[in-house]
């Protein structure tokens, strides 16, 4: 005995849950310490808080003595936001700062759809010990 199933796509569709495109608002301060260091890389750990708290990771590398570039990890409960981005960098006498652009490359779970540019990126490096503080603010769509 053959049994056939037919449907048609619209009737599939409404049982297939949709994913509601919207926007979230990242306004994160961190304030990290340094796990390792390799050449002009400073691996930091830290926990953020803010709109979407939790363990952050940063990887800031000091690109020349006017120039930082960065990847920032932040897993906030229900997933992960990876960032990208690029900074002035200014060194004083007992520490750096930094001022520039983050892009939100991809998250998972709840940010799986996670996607935005031209978010604010700033922070301070402490020469003494290489610690850093960062502040993430802007808004993304996932």
């Amino acid at each position: 005995m053959r049994y056939v199933i037919s449907a048609s796509l619209a009737a599939l569709t409404m049982l297939i849950p949709a994913h509601a495109a919207g926007t979230f608002t990242l306004n994160e301060r961190g304030n990290l310490h340094l796990t390792s260091k390799h050449g002009f890389t400073l691996n930091e750990q830290g926990t953020a808080t803010g709109t979407v708290p939790g363990p952050i990771y940063v990887h800031l590398k000091i690109d020349s003595s006017s120039h930082v570039s960065a990847e920032l990890n932040i897993y906030p409960h229900g997933g992960s936001i990876t960032c990208y981005g690029s900074a002035a960098y200014h060194r004083g006498r007992s520490d750096a700062t930094f001022s520039g652009t983050l892009s939100v490359a991809r998250g998972s779970g709840r940010y799986s759809h996670a996607h935005g540019s031209g978010l604010s990126f700033s922070g301070t490096i402490q020469r003494s010990n290489d610690s850093i503080t960062v502040h993430v603010a802007g808004r993304a769509s996932d």
